[in-house]
């Protein structure tokens, strides 16, 4: 489980039912192999730990606890370079321990799994002391990985080994003698990515190997069967030891839960667990987002849903595959280029659906290594199309290649750009199983970026760590690479700066030389001279992305494997940017328009919604007791933001969004919206519960207001609505109930006011109509003055209706407090008032809908009705009103005049009259107050 930046990795606890974690040791271990707790002492806890693969160091091996995490001891170490990858317990006595030792080294350019090192080891003493098994029937060494279970009788020990005799090894003498059951090669391919075995708690003859597929076997393991699960690549697996049938189990799509023993299984689209390796946007609006997902499809996903989150039918794939980059046409964002391992390239057409392959060099390369190759592409090669000429497609392997015909031709505009040492360009995985997908291919050009702000400036980088340059679209480079840059080192990412030509921020990427130290360097002079450039960067958060803003030089997002950090300074100073994300690798980031997206390992893609503070951001704004921020351009748009569920993604919030600081949380403030005439058209308060209907969280029990700061950085969203009518206590519409709020803004000019503990600030507020939509500005000021006018019509009902309701409240008042044989003639005019009261305003509003779909049932008043002409006039549409929604507003205005004359003869004669008797018996009870006046229209 991964903490925060500060914690690190390694061993956490709960004792929350998992709400929160502390980290309880381990925290250089890095990989932790497998953890198994004590079946009756919880404070007693093994461990496996692998280290680090990327260099030898001592924080490897068996691991254990007996104080429940306060302190640790390491029980079984080999040596520098081997660590523990499995550890089990005997299920019938905790006191014996079997742990599966591995030889592994992780270099950027091989795999090397095997030595000397790895071993099956058994204690006896519960971890006290270990031995290796060396017993009759085991395979000959060097193995490599291994997995090993203890069945369900103790005696039968399961061992899977990778070894040049590999296989599924049994022993049913505790691990004394051993002899090959299954040497079925599924079952060791690929071992050092897969290759776990798990025995089944009750029976000693069911046990599960997790490989490419998902197999068991019900007969010690001579035979398997194959499981089918959601996903393929499987790496883990519980087994409910009090009913068998009750399964977890995770591969490279999730996790997945079944309750028929693997009948049936739980889907894998409820988790945003996504491993995005890069991250673009395209040019529409709302722009896509897009990516390539380890062990998928690539993405091409909306950033806004039109339904008021984004699901399931607001992405689809685009060609590609598991790996690369994605680089969208500007002009036809519906034309995809998309990368992939081994340098594969597709160009796919939505108009159409057809996928065409454009590799530069369709050679198939498993298992042989990239020295024997032609061309070497990386796992994530560059594609990008060139930011001064759509036409112009970059891709790169050793060199860098240019298609300017969609791919039918590519030209190399480069030589070997890389140190092309051959040693470092040999198969894979060995020396036992070879494993050579391409993702170790070495001295190739791992990152590329054209400056759009000069033709043919190519800055690239290399994964064996040099950084060329030129001028010209190739005819010549120059080798520009900082002098202290370690060798051997990956250029993650180049941005090339969009204010200055001769500026460049460099990503440098050493994890995988076992050295996890950020590297940011930075030029602006063309590469002549270089500046490091990571203060305030932990250790540990090493950096694989660094952009610049478009928008203010200087301002600068790293992407690092905990999180994301920002610099306002050009990158002297750098700080945390986490707020709500999670503690995350983040593989990429993108600023597009005001929004900063980023590209995770494990958690999806994220938007930070409004970067605006950021840009604004000075030494007066920081020193500031008080500061309202200059909002981005808000789009009116009608598409709602709802609460994500676990299958939906989250919509951009919907309207105008404000930032505000306050250095202390305030006792009162107000936000006021004014127009561009400075008339008053909106104010939230902090003394005002919002309504119960418009609580994103109807379970809150505590009513919000509609103004709530705290002490630091504030989120404001003004949703562009004017102020709606008021309303009736604990009464609203349900269905309709969009329709009783005010207009949507025009565009155009607006101010918000922001007031707190007496002290304003003001802001200027711009609104642009949605890019999506032509229509006469005409059309929609009068599609404006109708909704006000039918928003005024509200108000006077609703004034109406809550004077008729606070009228009758007086009457039962007096009911109840009158002796009816003595006010008998009192009585009798209250009960005949209150009836025509009552008449009145059930034309008005209709208090028995209490549900949904009431109105079915007892029909709406006048209020419904306009209501729904609103929403028929206003919905989600900008556009002129039909005829026919003109002509009924007219009907119900007449109606509405019809009811408040009513009301005014009502309170001319009988009210009066009532009032007269009830002064006869001493009584002054009934103080009706005049109607309100009807608004004046703001309509144009």
């Amino acid at each position: 489980i991964r903490g925060n930046a500060a914690q690190g990795d390694g061993i956490y606890k709960s004792v929350d039912a998992g709400k929160t974690w502390k980290n309880i040791g381990l925290k250089d271990s890095r990989a932790i192999g497998k953890l198994i707790i004590h079946p009756t002492n919880p404070d007693i806890v093994f461990v496996a730990a692998l280290g680090h693969p990327y260099g030898p160091n001592p924080e490897r091996g068996v691991f254990r606890t007996t104080d429940g995490g306060k302190s640790w001891q390491k029980v079984l170490f080999v040596d520098e370079n081997t660590g523990a990858v499995d550890v089990t317990f005997d299920p019938h006595n905790p006191h014996i321990l079997f742990a599966a030792m591995w030889q592994v080294r992780r270099q950027p350019w091989t795999l090397t799994s095997g030595g000397p090192g790895s071993g099956v080891y058994r204690s006896i003493d519960g971890g006290d002391t270990w031995k290796k098994l060396q017993g009759e029937g085991l395979p000959s060494p060097p193995y490599g990985k291994i997995g090993v279970a203890v069945a369900a009788n103790s005696n039968r020990v399961y061992a899977l080994i990778e070894a040049k005799q590999g296989g599924l090894y049994r022993s049913d003498d505790g691990g004394d003698t051993w002899r090959l059951i299954n040497p079925d090669d599924r079952f060791t391919q690929r071992a050092w990515y897969y290759m776990h075995i798990v025995a089944d708690p009750k029976d000693p003859n069911t046990v599960y190997i997790l490989n490419v597929d998902f197999h068991r076997s019900t007969d010690g393991g001579y035979t398997f069967n194959k499981i089918k699960v959601p996903h393929g690549d499987n790496h883990g697996l519980w087994i409910d030891p009090l009913n068998t049938r009750r399964m977890i189990q995770t591969d490279d799509g999730g996790a997945t839960v079944t309750f028929d023993g693997g009948e049936h299984w739980t889907p894998q689209n409820n988790q945003p667990t996504a491993q995005f390796y890069h991250v673009i946007a395209d040019t529409r609006f709302p722009y896509y987002v897009y990516g390539a997902q380890q062990d998928n499809t690539t993405v091409a996903i909306a950033s806004r849903g039109s339904e008021g989150n984004i699901d399931r039918e607001d992405w689809y794939p685009v060609g590609g595959g598991e790996a690369g980059y994605i680089a969208p046409d500007p002009r036809d964002p519906l034309i995809v280029y998309a990368g992939d391992y081994q340098g594969n390239i597709t160009r796919f057409d939505k108009h159409t659906g057809q996928l065409r392959n454009i590799t530069v060099h369709p050679v198939l390369s498993d298992g042989r290594g990239a020295a024997v190759l032609d061309h070497r592409f990386q796992w994530t090669a560059p594609l990008l199309i060139s930011p001064n000429d759509p036409n112009v497609v970059y891709h790169a392997g050793e060199r860098i290649f240019k298609t300017t015909d969609a791919g039918t031709d590519w030209t190399a505009i480069s030589p070997d750009l890389t140190r092309n040492d051959k040693s470092k360009q040999q198969p894979s995985g060995g020396p036992i199983t070879i494993d050579d997908t391409g993702t170790e291919y070495y001295d190739t050009v791992f990152a590329v970026a054209e400056s759009r702000l000069q033709k043919g400036l190519i800055w690239a980088g290399t994964d064996d760590g040099l950084i060329q340059l030129t001028r010209d679209g190739g005819k010549n480079w120059a080798n520009i690479t900082p002098a202290d840059l370690p060798e051997w080192s990956k250029i993650s990412q180049i941005d090339a700066s969009p204010h200055d030509a001769g500026t460049a921020w460099i990503a440098v990427d050493r994890h995988a030389n076992d050295d996890l130290k950020p590297y940011i360097y930075a030029t602006t002079d063309y590469g002549k001279s270089w500046r490091k450039l990571v203060n305030g960067i932990p250790d540990g958060s090493f950096v694989r992305a660094v952009r610049e803003d478009p928008q203010r030089k200087g301002l600068l997002f790293a992407g690092t494997e905990t999180g994301v950090f920002v610099s306002k300074d050009a990158g002297q100073h750098w700080e945390s940017l986490q707020l709500n994300l999670p503690t995350v690798p983040v593989h990429d980031l993108v600023v597009k328009d005001n929004d900063l997206l980023l590209a995770t390992h494990g958690r999806a893609f994220w938007i930070l919604d409004d970067i605006s503070p950021l840009r604004e951001a000075t030494d007066q704004s920081a020193k500031a007791d008080f500061w309202l921020y200059k909002p981005a351009t808000a789009l009116r748009v009608h598409t709602p933001s709802e609460p994500p569920s676990l299958t939906t993604g989250e919509n951009p919030p919907a309207g105008a969004i404000l930032y505000a600081y306050t250095k202390t949380k305030p006792k009162e403030a107000k936000l006021d919206i004014l127009d561009g005439r400075g008339k008053l058209i909106r104010s939230y308060s902090s003394d005002t519960d919002i309504r119960p209907e418009e609580q994103l969280d109807p379970e809150d029990e505590k009513p919000k207001k509609q103004l709530e700061l705290k002490a630091g950085l504030n989120r404001l969203v003004w949703d562009l609505r004017y102020e709606g009518p008021p309303h009736v206590h604990d009464y609203y519409l349900y269905e309709y109930e969009q329709g009783s709020k005010g207009p949507l803004a025009l565009p155009g000019q607006y101010q918000a006011r922001l007031t707190v503990d007496g002290h304003t600030l003001t802001a200027p507020i711009e609104v642009k109509l949605d890019p999506r939509v032509d229509v006469p500005e005409a059309d929609l000021e009068k599609q404006f003055a109708l909704l006000i006018d039918i928003r005024d019509q509200l108000t006077r009902v609703y004034g109406l209706a809550n004077q008729v309701i606070d009228l009758r409240k007086q009457i039962a008042d007096v009911k109840k407090r009158v002796d009816p044989a003595k006010s008998k003639p009192l009585l009798v005019e209250a009960q005949a008032l209150d009836e025509r009261l009552g008449a009145l305003q059930d034309k008005l509003i209709n208090l028995k809908v209490r549900a949904n779909e009431d109105s079915l049932k007892f029909g709406l008043g006048v209020d419904g009705n306009l209501a729904d002409l609103a929403m028929i006039a206003g919905g989600d549409a900008d556009t002129v009103p039909t005829t026919a929604s003109v002509e009924q507003f007219g009907k119900l205005k007449t109606e509405v005049d019809g009811y408040a004359n009513r009301w005014s003869s009502i309170v001319s004669s009988d009210v009066l009259k009532l009032q007269a008797t009830a002064a006869q018996e001493n009584f002054r009870l009934l103080i009706v107050n005049e109607p309100a006046p009807v608004p004046q229209s703001t309509g144009q």
